[in-house]
């Protein structure tokens, strides 16, 4: 079956819906998933709701915002309370599954004050096989995941995104800021705060694709292979170990690996990743 097959099948779960709240967050997937369900429902029956909150990069925010604004969609922003659970904050291997349960429970508060029966979500096709705790919140609180149930995959949504000229096509992806501190490094605002200006501060200097990721007083700089001679010549070094010193590393590491989506995944073993998913 090929992507535009799929595509016809979504839109025809999707129309199904009735009325929807989209789980959004600016990202590839939620981008298309908000885009496809205004189409099929009509702007009036569509919410999309964004989490605020300290792991959502002010940038990101930004452009989720006019994202939305640019296709028609209702936009409800939702303060999301993480930062006081202590399962979240301790930032063990289920993090994103507390994470996507507070964000999910408040959707379905939003739902059920406007009286729309359905939550949907941006997982895709191939989040079936990563490590996605957060899958299993979105399971266990009844919140539909249509991109996964019509096997759209990323490279499908890209495409698809493509063809129908939205700007986030080729969007690299946007995990929370979380996801970048590494696991039993307490989760708290400020480390949170590091990760946003270090990276907006890389992205100043012309990198696209790219991770800080956070180890304590170790920032690990996780980049393209091809952009690895850039990163290392002295006058763009020598700016980015000062910057991220200003902000509170002591000391400024980039992985020869270059970079890999969910590498803070590797410290775990099977047994961990089965027992959170």
């Amino acid at each position: 079956m090929d992507h535009h097959q799929k595509y016809n099948s979504f839109k025809n779960n999707l129309a199904g819906l009735g009325r929807v709240v989209v789980a959004y967050s600016g990202g590839v997937d939620s981008s298309f998933l908000l885009k496809a369900a205004v189409d099929a429902l009509g702007g009036e029956n569509v919410v999309g709701c964004i989490g605020i909150s300290a792991s959502l990069a002010g940038s990101q925010y930004e452009q989720a915002v006019k994202f939305a604004e640019a296709i028609g969609a209702k936009l409800v922003e939702v303060d999301i309370d993480e930062l006081d659970d202590a399962n979240y904050l301790a930032n063990n291997a289920d993090r994103c599954f507390h994470c996507k349960s507070h964000l999910y429970g408040k959707l379905l508060e939003v739902a059920r004050e406007q009286e729309i029966e359905y939550v949907a979500c941006g997982s895709n096709f191939d989040d079936k096989d990563d490590y996605r705790p957060g899958n299993a919140a979105a399971g266990k609180l009844g919140v539909l995941s249509p991109l996964m149930e019509a096997r759209l995959t990323k490279e499908d949504i890209r495409n698809l995104s493509r063809e129908m000229g939205l700007e986030t096509a080729d969007m690299p992806a946007s995990p929370c800021l979380a996801s970048r501190v590494s696991y039993g490094l307490e989760i708290t605002a400020e480390r949170l705060k590091q990760v946003e200006v270090a990276e907006e501060f890389l992205r100043g200097l012309g990198f696209v694709e790219f991770r800080v990721r956070h180890h304590g007083k170790i920032a690990r700089i996780e980049v393209k292979g091809v952009d690895m001679e850039k990163m290392l010549c002295g006058e763009t070094r020598g700016k980015i170990v000062e910057r991220l010193k200003a902000i509170g590393f002591g000391y400024v590491s980039v992985d020869l690996e270059g970079f890999r989506s969910g590498s803070l995944n590797e410290s775990l073993s099977e047994e961990e990743k089965k027992r959170n998913l």
